[in-house]
Protein backbone atom coordinates (compact mmCIF):
# COMPACT_ATOMS: atom_id res chain seq x y z
CA UNK A 1 0.00 0.00 0.00
CA UNK A 2 1.28 3.44 -0.97
CA UNK A 3 0.05 6.38 1.09
CA UNK A 4 0.58 10.04 0.21
CA UNK A 5 0.01 13.07 2.43
CA UNK A 6 -0.02 16.61 1.05
CA UNK A 7 -0.99 20.01 2.41
CA UNK A 8 -2.29 21.51 -0.81
CA UNK A 9 -2.92 25.06 0.49
CA UNK A 10 -6.30 25.16 -1.23
CA UNK A 11 -7.61 22.23 -3.24
CA UNK A 12 -9.22 24.47 -5.85
CA UNK A 13 -5.98 26.40 -6.28
CA UNK A 14 -3.69 23.37 -6.53
CA UNK A 15 -5.84 21.81 -9.26
CA UNK A 16 -4.76 24.71 -11.48
CA UNK A 17 -1.08 23.95 -10.79
CA UNK A 18 -0.69 20.47 -12.24
CA UNK A 19 -2.08 18.57 -9.25
CA UNK A 20 -3.71 15.82 -11.29
CA UNK A 21 -0.47 15.18 -13.18
CA UNK A 22 1.40 15.01 -9.87
CA UNK A 23 -1.05 12.46 -8.50
CA UNK A 24 -0.62 10.44 -11.68
CA UNK A 25 3.11 10.30 -10.96
CA UNK A 26 2.72 9.55 -7.24
CA UNK A 27 0.13 6.77 -7.85
CA UNK A 28 -1.23 6.65 -4.28
CA UNK A 29 -3.53 3.95 -2.99
CA UNK A 30 -4.57 6.46 -0.34
CA UNK A 31 -4.16 10.23 -0.67
CA UNK A 32 -4.56 12.47 2.39
CA UNK A 33 -5.00 16.19 1.83
CA UNK A 34 -4.80 19.02 4.34
CA UNK A 35 -5.81 22.67 4.10
CA UNK A 36 -8.40 22.03 1.42
CA UNK A 37 -9.96 25.45 2.09
CA UNK A 38 -13.28 24.34 0.66
CA UNK A 39 -16.64 22.90 1.66
CA UNK A 40 -17.35 19.22 1.06
CA UNK A 41 -19.17 19.77 -2.23
CA UNK A 42 -16.41 22.08 -3.47
CA UNK A 43 -13.77 19.46 -2.61
CA UNK A 44 -15.73 16.86 -4.56
CA UNK A 45 -16.06 19.18 -7.57
CA UNK A 46 -12.38 20.13 -7.53
CA UNK A 47 -11.27 16.48 -7.45
CA UNK A 48 -13.66 15.38 -10.17
CA UNK A 49 -11.75 13.43 -12.80
CA UNK A 50 -9.40 11.71 -10.36
CA UNK A 51 -11.11 8.39 -10.83
CA UNK A 52 -11.09 5.13 -8.90
CA UNK A 53 -11.11 6.62 -5.41
CA UNK A 54 -13.60 6.86 -2.58
CA UNK A 55 -13.69 10.45 -1.27
CA UNK A 56 -14.11 11.48 2.37
CA UNK A 57 -13.95 15.14 3.41
CA UNK A 58 -14.18 17.12 6.64
CA UNK A 59 -14.57 20.82 6.04
CA UNK A 60 -14.36 23.73 8.44
CA UNK A 61 -17.47 25.63 9.45
CA UNK A 62 -15.67 28.77 8.33
CA UNK A 63 -15.67 28.84 4.53
CA UNK A 64 -12.32 28.87 2.74
CA UNK A 65 -10.41 27.72 5.82
CA UNK A 66 -8.53 24.59 6.95
CA UNK A 67 -10.23 21.28 6.07
CA UNK A 68 -9.05 17.73 5.31
CA UNK A 69 -9.91 15.09 2.72
CA UNK A 70 -8.95 11.50 1.91
CA UNK A 71 -9.08 9.71 -1.43
CA UNK A 72 -8.83 5.93 -1.10
CA UNK A 73 -8.85 3.16 -3.69
CA UNK A 74 -9.93 0.85 -0.86
CA UNK A 75 -13.47 1.27 0.44
CA UNK A 76 -13.14 2.40 4.09
CA UNK A 77 -14.92 0.37 6.72
CA UNK A 78 -15.76 3.56 8.60
CA UNK A 79 -15.11 7.30 8.51
CA UNK A 80 -14.92 9.37 11.69
CA UNK A 81 -14.76 13.16 11.67
CA UNK A 82 -13.16 15.15 14.46
CA UNK A 83 -12.01 14.20 17.95
CA UNK A 84 -15.41 14.55 19.57
CA UNK A 85 -14.41 17.88 21.15
CA UNK A 86 -16.46 20.75 19.79
CA UNK A 87 -13.86 23.51 20.18
CA UNK A 88 -11.43 21.47 18.06
CA UNK A 89 -13.85 20.00 15.56
CA UNK A 90 -15.17 23.20 13.99
CA UNK A 91 -12.21 23.47 11.60
CA UNK A 92 -12.26 20.08 9.86
CA UNK A 93 -8.81 19.10 11.05
CA UNK A 94 -9.11 15.40 11.92
CA UNK A 95 -10.40 12.67 9.64
CA UNK A 96 -10.01 9.03 10.73
CA UNK A 97 -10.46 6.32 8.11
CA UNK A 98 -10.85 2.72 9.22
CA UNK A 99 -9.32 -0.07 7.16
CA UNK A 100 -9.20 -3.78 7.92
CA UNK A 101 -6.04 -3.73 10.02
CA UNK A 102 -5.47 -0.07 10.99
CA UNK A 103 -6.94 3.39 11.33
CA UNK A 104 -5.49 6.17 9.20
CA UNK A 105 -5.74 9.58 10.86
CA UNK A 106 -5.37 12.54 8.51
CA UNK A 107 -4.59 15.61 10.63
CA UNK A 108 -4.04 19.29 9.98
CA UNK A 109 -2.65 20.53 13.29
CA UNK A 110 -3.42 24.17 14.15
CA UNK A 111 -0.67 26.70 13.58
CA UNK A 112 0.29 28.69 16.68
CA UNK A 113 -0.07 31.87 14.67
CA UNK A 114 1.58 35.23 14.29
CA UNK A 115 3.27 36.31 17.53
CA UNK A 116 2.32 32.86 18.89
CA UNK A 117 -1.18 34.12 19.70
CA UNK A 118 -2.61 30.62 19.46
CA UNK A 119 0.14 28.81 21.34
CA UNK A 120 -1.97 28.18 24.46
CA UNK A 121 -4.69 26.67 22.27
CA UNK A 122 -2.05 24.59 20.49
CA UNK A 123 -0.91 23.18 23.84
CA UNK A 124 -4.51 22.10 24.55
CA UNK A 125 -4.88 20.65 21.05
CA UNK A 126 -1.71 18.57 21.34
CA UNK A 127 -2.79 17.11 24.67
CA UNK A 128 -6.28 16.30 23.42
CA UNK A 129 -4.98 14.86 20.15
CA UNK A 130 -2.61 12.55 22.02
CA UNK A 131 -5.46 11.32 24.20
CA UNK A 132 -7.63 10.82 21.12
CA UNK A 133 -4.97 8.77 19.34
CA UNK A 134 -4.29 6.53 22.32
CA UNK A 135 -8.00 5.89 22.75
CA UNK A 136 -8.43 5.00 19.07
CA UNK A 137 -5.31 2.83 19.15
CA UNK A 138 -7.07 0.54 21.63
CA UNK A 139 -9.25 -0.58 18.70
CA UNK A 140 -6.57 -0.96 16.00
CA UNK A 141 -3.02 0.24 15.23
CA UNK A 142 -2.75 3.75 13.82
CA UNK A 143 -1.08 5.55 10.96
CA UNK A 144 -1.12 9.29 11.60
CA UNK A 145 -0.25 11.63 8.75
CA UNK A 146 -0.47 15.25 7.81
CA UNK A 147 0.78 18.75 8.41
CA UNK A 148 1.59 18.67 12.12
CA UNK A 149 3.00 22.21 12.14
CA UNK A 150 6.15 21.44 14.12
CA UNK A 151 9.78 20.92 13.23
CA UNK A 152 10.78 18.32 15.79
CA UNK A 153 14.55 18.67 15.91
CA UNK A 154 17.20 21.16 14.66
CA UNK A 155 17.80 18.92 11.64
CA UNK A 156 14.19 19.53 10.63
CA UNK A 157 14.53 23.21 9.76
CA UNK A 158 17.14 25.32 8.01
CA UNK A 159 17.54 27.97 10.72
CA UNK A 160 16.81 26.45 14.12
CA UNK A 161 18.63 28.98 16.30
CA UNK A 162 16.90 31.98 14.70
CA UNK A 163 13.44 30.42 15.12
CA UNK A 164 13.52 28.62 18.47
CA UNK A 165 10.76 29.88 20.78
CA UNK A 166 10.17 32.80 18.43
CA UNK A 167 8.37 31.30 15.45
CA UNK A 168 5.26 29.14 15.24
CA UNK A 169 6.30 25.56 14.55
CA UNK A 170 9.51 25.60 16.54
CA UNK A 171 8.65 26.46 20.12
CA UNK A 172 9.34 24.17 23.04
CA UNK A 173 5.59 23.78 23.59
CA UNK A 174 5.17 22.37 20.08
CA UNK A 175 8.32 20.26 20.30
CA UNK A 176 7.01 18.82 23.57
CA UNK A 177 3.78 17.93 21.81
CA UNK A 178 5.66 15.84 19.25
CA UNK A 179 7.89 14.38 21.96
CA UNK A 180 4.78 13.22 23.79
CA UNK A 181 3.47 11.43 20.70
CA UNK A 182 6.78 9.65 20.17
CA UNK A 183 7.16 8.81 23.86
CA UNK A 184 3.66 7.28 23.67
CA UNK A 185 5.09 4.82 21.15
CA UNK A 186 4.38 6.37 17.77
CA UNK A 187 7.23 6.18 15.26
CA UNK A 188 8.39 8.99 12.94
CA UNK A 189 8.75 6.86 9.81
CA UNK A 190 10.95 9.22 7.78
CA UNK A 191 13.40 9.70 10.65
CA UNK A 192 13.45 5.98 11.37
CA UNK A 193 14.60 5.22 7.83
CA UNK A 194 16.62 8.39 7.25
CA UNK A 195 18.08 9.45 10.63
CA UNK A 196 20.58 11.95 9.22
CA UNK A 197 18.88 13.14 6.03
CA UNK A 198 18.19 16.86 5.71
CA UNK A 199 14.99 17.22 3.72
CA UNK A 200 12.12 19.68 4.07
CA UNK A 201 8.41 19.59 3.29
CA UNK A 202 7.43 23.27 3.61
CA UNK A 203 8.94 26.57 2.49
CA UNK A 204 7.77 30.12 3.07
CA UNK A 205 6.63 32.06 0.02
CA UNK A 206 8.99 34.84 1.16
CA UNK A 207 12.61 35.43 0.25
CA UNK A 208 12.94 32.70 -2.40
CA UNK A 209 12.87 30.18 0.45
CA UNK A 210 12.10 27.20 -1.75
CA UNK A 211 14.68 28.11 -4.38
CA UNK A 212 17.27 28.44 -1.61
CA UNK A 213 15.92 25.41 0.28
CA UNK A 214 15.35 27.37 3.48
CA UNK A 215 12.65 25.02 4.64
CA UNK A 216 11.03 23.07 7.44
CA UNK A 217 10.02 19.42 7.83
CA UNK A 218 6.56 19.76 9.38
CA UNK A 219 4.69 16.99 7.53
CA UNK A 220 4.83 13.48 8.98
CA UNK A 221 3.79 9.86 8.81
CA UNK A 222 3.72 8.37 12.30
CA UNK A 223 2.78 4.75 12.99
CA UNK A 224 1.94 2.55 15.93
CA UNK A 225 4.69 0.06 16.86
CA UNK A 226 2.59 -2.79 15.45
CA UNK A 227 2.99 -1.35 11.93
CA UNK A 228 6.72 -0.61 12.02
CA UNK A 229 7.75 -3.95 10.52
CA UNK A 230 5.55 -3.24 7.51
CA UNK A 231 7.33 0.02 6.60
CA UNK A 232 9.02 -0.46 3.22
CA UNK A 233 9.79 3.18 2.39
CA UNK A 234 9.19 6.73 3.60
CA UNK A 235 10.07 9.78 1.55
CA UNK A 236 9.61 13.51 1.02
CA UNK A 237 8.93 14.48 -2.59
CA UNK A 238 10.40 17.96 -2.67
CA UNK A 239 10.57 17.94 -6.47
CA UNK A 240 6.76 18.20 -6.54
CA UNK A 241 5.37 21.74 -6.74
CA UNK A 242 1.92 23.31 -6.63
CA UNK A 243 1.76 24.21 -2.94
CA UNK A 244 4.04 25.72 -0.31
CA UNK A 245 4.25 22.13 0.98
CA UNK A 246 5.39 19.09 -0.97
CA UNK A 247 3.87 15.61 -0.70
CA UNK A 248 5.30 12.93 1.57
CA UNK A 249 4.87 9.18 1.19
CA UNK A 250 4.78 5.95 3.13
CA UNK A 251 4.88 2.48 1.60
CA UNK A 252 3.74 -0.59 3.48
CA UNK A 253 4.31 -4.24 2.70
Amino acid sequence: MRLISWNVNGVRAVIKKGFKDSIGKLVPDVLCLQETRAQDDQVKAALDGIDGYHLCADSAQKKGYAGTAVLSRIQPLDVRKGMGIDRHDREGRVLAIEFEDFFLINVYTPNSGTELKRLDYRREWDADFLEYTKTLEKEKPLIICGDMNVAHRPIDLARPAANYNKTAGYTQVEIDGMDNLLEAGFVDTFRRLHPDTVKYSWWSFRGNARKNNVGWRIDYFLTSPAIVDRIAAADIHNEMTGSDHCPISLELT
